[in-house]
């Protein structure tokens, strides 16, 4: 890596590595850790250049990040080059990311499971078959409608949402502890009735 600090490139190669285990090329996994570290938008040479890649690579890779919306294309004045930043807000990439990755891989398993559960079941193991199809079709759906439920929050909100996490797991603790004492005493008062 050329005129990169040891930190920015330590950020890049590891960013590289993680790119590969959560679906997208290392190539492109560094051009985008490039990019974000970068204090000022960057041109395909100098991404090239930087990352001693070949500008087909480059180029290829900053496609690959615009169709996720990971990277904007930007013009300067009186330079006929393109230049690429990502969003400024972090939560803005994040939910670009998962917004992607829901296009790319949950609707098309929730319209396969929809196709699945349409098919007529003959025999005992396809309703068991359909049945399972239609848990997880029902479990992805609620993450989904979920997902659309934050998706609207400010990034304010989602903060102080995610700081909540154990205040909310403790919370809901109790109400499954209520909950199991009100079943068990209904079930003690049906019990006695009998």
């Amino acid at each position: 890596m050329v005129n990169l600090s040891p930190l920015a490139q330590k950020f890049i190669l590891h960013f590289g590595e993680m790119g590969s285990r959560w679906g997208i090329n290392r190539t492109v996994g560094q051009i985008y850790a490039l990019l974000y570290v970068s204090n000022r938008p960057l041109n395909a040479d100098e991404i090239a250049e930087h990352l001693e890649f070949s500008r087909s690579n480059v180029s290829m890779g900053l496609k690959e990040l615009q169709s996720w919306r990971l990277v904007k294309l930007l013009h300067q004045p009186n330079d006929r080059r393109e230049y690429f930043e990502p969003p400024k807000d972090v939560w803005d990439i994040f939910k670009a990311l998962l917004e992607e990755r829901r296009r790319r891989e949950v609707e098309p398993t929730l319209s396969m499971l929809r196709d699945a559960m349409l098919e007529s079941a003959s025999t005992a193991e396809d309703r068991y078959a359909q049945e399972r199809m239609r848990e997880m079709y029902e479990l992805i759906e609620l993450s989904s409608s979920w997902f659309d439920d934050v998706q609207r929050l400010s990034p304010d909100t989602l903060v102080s949402l995610m700081k909540m996490g154990s205040t909310v797991k403790k919370l809901l603790d109790v109400g499954d502890v209520v909950r199991g004492k009100f079943r068990s005493s209904r079930s003690e008062a049906e019990e006695d009735t009998k």
